[in-house]
């Protein structure tokens, strides 16, 4: 192929509207190619160029400025390139869809809901008109978007194929709007519309609390049809006078879930609504992310029945709602992941409670259907494996849910659990990707910080999360608070809580920009985001400087500037053995004071790759570390808390002078050992272990901790039927089940699998000319007994692919290096060298 391919603009997949002014654009280089030198763009509108760059001597190719004016009018792009092997052809055309929300003058309007019902059993609304078209429809498009989650429909058809928008984001500072092609759902005549209309996260139920109205108290949607005519003449629908609306016969909360009724209530007049955040239309925005779509579905792999309940197993944890024929009547659906000793369905290990009162909330995730013919509940989501139906129903399918990520990622190995891990880890993750990266699909479905920070590494080896990731940083920047602090999920419904600030889970607003600059090169993110990874680092250097844990005695030392000892933190979270008792007043100062120094270090290095100045981070990240040294690390490499978290983060995190390195490893493989080469991690730590293990040349020992059985380790899971991440290691245990089964922070190991095991690694600290994979590193680490092992990753530049296979005493790799990149090669005991693009194979002796 000698043209350009993969053609993108921004982070979206092609087709998706793109609502930057002046795009960046991505390409791949033809195949074989070795290096870029110029390209040229060119925009197409109606078959005719608009725009064109001419040559322009440049060797980027990914998120490129290629100057295209704004406004500019174009269906199509191409590009072409120069490359060491000479001109290309133009590439085949892609979607050229920049365009910006256009709602006229389309008013917002809310329905006629004079008493607001209880959360969990308020209406679906139906919103509605009519519109007589004088003609046939050549073209229309309709621009929606709603607080609450909304299904549009023309002439009974429902519109377009994404789920649960508009979706979630910080809404009192953005809001996103969608854009749907209408023209075939028009005709000449009476033509209907109708906007379904639900709480959604605006005003349903939300997070552990399960508490509703976190955004405000009324639902209302916005709408803007307008359609060229046959006839040359043109016609529009909008929101406004005019607009019926009444209860629909659903109810539906996405955490309690749907039921449907028959609708029996009278039209009433919709109400148009002005004021506040309804007249703050810089608010809407188009996402920068791809949608949530229904992405599968799965027929059930058993069917039994348990005390006059009928209980249908789909054979794996997921994200969705199932669709069914019901005849008439009522059923009941629960959905769960664990069946009781009895066979049905048990929810009672998700159900949270109520801070105040201590009392346990309800589980939800039930859905009831009354009357006869097909129900698929779209304005719910749950977290399930199974569903017990209480009465009768037939064609019972479960439509898996999630954002509609891009697979770019690949691994499997001679081990058929380490395959299995990955997957449940992978299956985990994307029924946590539901519009935002939440903690889990089923209890609370909050966009955790900690949660992100501790797997979007992991997640950018299986799947392109750049976008994914940069429409939720938005949103942790928009509700960051006053004083610096982030809070604990984003988007936060409501204000901030005495559990925000946490470290390790605000330090989120600096680790998940760097990891997502590590994979995919996007300098813009960093900028965009600068500001709100200062003003968290500031909050955390200024509470270590002017507080100080009441436990100290005698006068502040001069290091304890910078030791961060106050404020609520989680901790390492969820330690093996370790009850989960959060305590405002508990010294974390170990692990504070820790990412304190890694968030500092790591900001120092974003603000001089901006051009910022980087002095006063270095001087926070030596005060941190010195600190955590004077407080934690004896001369001898003991570290005061002794916990297998405590010696990865003081490895990981570069916490250790090179003279004590050595010395902390052995303690570490040491704490391993008395393990019972277990993992011994929380939370923060888990994904951190086994990389910080083969890196200081305990490779064997990192392989017995992946392999490991029992509680706790990874397989011990899978042992006992999980197939997707247990919050708890001992999630099931005797026949009962603890916290979420379906919550993927642990499942970051398969990083491990990428990186070591396989052997594809990006730079630690990549410069602008090596980010995205510019740059990498092939280094394999054999062990564990595999006999062989391979990945492939489609990064922004290319394919690139790490195979190996040993025996008899020798290794035998492969490797694929993308047109306009370099890989470094690494082989047990010897360094190979750089390769260029193409493939390449080696054999070598394995050291004894």
């Amino acid at each position: 192929m000698n043209q350009p391919a993969e053609l993108r603009l921004e982070h979206l997949p092609p087709g998706q509207p793109c609502g930057v002014p002046r795009p960046r654009l991505s390409w791949w280089l033809p195949e074989n190619a070795a290096v870029q030198h110029a390209y040229a763009v060119r925009i197409v509108h109606d078959g005719r160029v608009s725009w064109e760059s001419g040559r322009r001597a440049d060797g980027r190719s990914v998120l490129v400025d290629a100057g295209v004016p704004a406004g500019v009018p174009g269906s199509e792009w191409q590009v072409r390139v120069w490359t060491d092997l000479g001109e290309s052809g133009w590439s085949a055309p892609a979607p050229w869809t920049v365009t910006a929300p256009d709602f006229g003058t389309a008013q917002w309007i809310e329905p006629a809901e004079d008493a607001v019902p209880p959360p969990g059993r308020r209406p679906v609304y139906n919103l509605h008109t009519e519109c007589t078209l004088g003609a046939a429809v050549v073209q229309a498009t309709a621009w929606a978007t709603a607080h609450g989650v909304y299904e549009l429909f023309i002439n009974g058809v429902r519109v377009g194929d994404q789920e649960l928008t508009p979706g979630f984001t910080a809404y009192r500072s953005r809001l996103q709007a969608q854009r749907y092609d209408v023209a075939g759902h028009l005709r000449e005549g009476v033509n209907t519309v109708d906007i379904l209309l639900s709480d959604g996260w605006f005003r349903g139920r939300h997070g552990f609390e399960r508490t509703a109205d976190g955004f405000g108290t009324r639902v209302a949607a916005l709408l803007a049809l307008g359609a060229t005519l046959a006839d040359g003449t043109g016609a529009t629908v909008v929101t406004g006078d005019g607009w019926r609306s009444r209860p629909s016969g659903m109810t539906a909360d996405l955490m309690d879930g749907q039921t449907r009724g028959p609708a029996t209530a009278e039209w009433a007049a919709a109400r148009p609504v002005r004021g506040g955040l309804y007249d703050d239309r810089s608010r809407l925005e188009l996402s920068v992310a791809p949608p949530v779509r229904r992405a599968a579905e799965l027929a059930p792999v058993s069917v039994r029945r348990a005390g006059g309940s009928q209980v249908i197993d789909f054979g794996r944890n997921l994200n969705g709602w199932v669709r069914l024929t019901a005849p008439p009547g009522r059923i009941t659906l629960t959905h769960g992941e664990f069946l009781g000793p009895d066979g049905r369905v048990d929810t009672g290990h998700l159900r949270a409670f109520d801070f105040a009162t201590r009392q346990p909330l309800p589980a939800g995730q039930v859905d009831v259907v009354e009357g006869g013919g097909v129900f698929e509940p779209r304005h719910t989501t749950h977290g399930f494996r199974y569903v017990q139906i209480d009465g009768r129903a037939e064609d019972v399918t479960a439509v898996v849910v999630h954002t509609d990520l891009r697979r770019t990622g690949w691994f499997r190995c001679g081990d058929e659990d380490l395959n299995a891990l990955h997957e449940a880890a992978t299956r985990s993750f994307l029924a946590n990707a539901c519009d935002l990266p939440t903690d889990c699909p089923q209890r609370e479905r909050s966009g955790f910080t900690g949660d992100w920070q501790v797997y979007a590494g992991a997640a950018a080896f299986t799947h392109d999360v750049a976008g994914f990731s940069d429409k939720w940083l938005r949103d942790l920047a928009a509700d960051q608070l006053p004083d610096g602090r982030v809070t604990t999920i984003a988007p936060k419904p409501s204000g901030g809580t005495a559990m925000d600030g946490s470290a390790g889970w605000g330090d989120a607003s600096v680790i998940v920009p760097w990891e997502m600059w590590r994979a995919y090169g996007d300098l813009e993110l960093l900028r965009r985001q600068f500001g709100s990874m200062r003003r968290w680092v500031g909050f955390a250097a200024r509470t270590a400087r002017e507080n100080r844990h009441p436990d100290r005695r005698g006068a502040p030392a001069p290091h304890e500037e910078y030791l961060w000892d106050t404020g609520f933190h989680f901790g390492e979270w969820l330690e093996p053995g370790e009850t989960p008792a959060p305590d405002p007043g508990e010294d974390h100062g170990i692990v504070a004071t820790a990412y304190l120094a890694r968030s500092a270090d790591l900001l120092s290095r974003i603000a001089t790759l901006l051009g910022e100045d980087a002095d006063g981070y270095r001087r926070i990240a030596a005060g941190a570390r010195e600190a955590w040294q004077r407080e934690y690390l004896a001369a001898d490499g003991s570290i005061a808390v002794p916990t297998q978290a405590n010696h990865v983060r003081a490895l990981a995190f570069g916490l250790v002078p090179s003279s004590l390195r050595a010395a902390v490893a052995a303690r570490l493989v040491s704490l391993v050992e008395r393990a019972g080469y277990r993992v011994g991690t929380g939370f923060l730590s888990t994904g951190l272990l086994l990389p910080v293990l083969a890196d200081a040349g305990y490779v064997d020992e990192a392989y017995r901790v992946l392999l490991a059985r029992g509680v706790p380790s990874w397989l011990g899971m899978l042992d006992r039927g999980a197939t997707t991440i247990w919050e708890y290691w001992d999630g099931v245990d005797a026949g009962r089940a603890r916290g979420s089964l379906n919550h993927y922070g642990k499942g970051a190991v398969i990083s491990f699998l990428h990186t070591h095991v396989a052997g594809i690694r990006l730079p630690d600290d990549p410069g602008a000319a090596e980010a995205g994979y510019r740059r990498f590193v092939v280094q394999p680490c054999p062990g564990g007994g595999l006999r062989w092992a391979e990945a492939e990753h489609h990064s922004p530049y290319g394919v690139i692919r790490s195979a190996w296979r040993v025996g008899g005493g020798r290794m035998w790799l492969s490797v694929t290096v993308p047109p306009g990149t370099r890989a470094r090669i690494r082989l047990p005991d010897k360094e190979i060298g750089d390769a260029g693009p193409g493939a390449h194979e080696w054999r070598v002796e394995l050291p004894r």
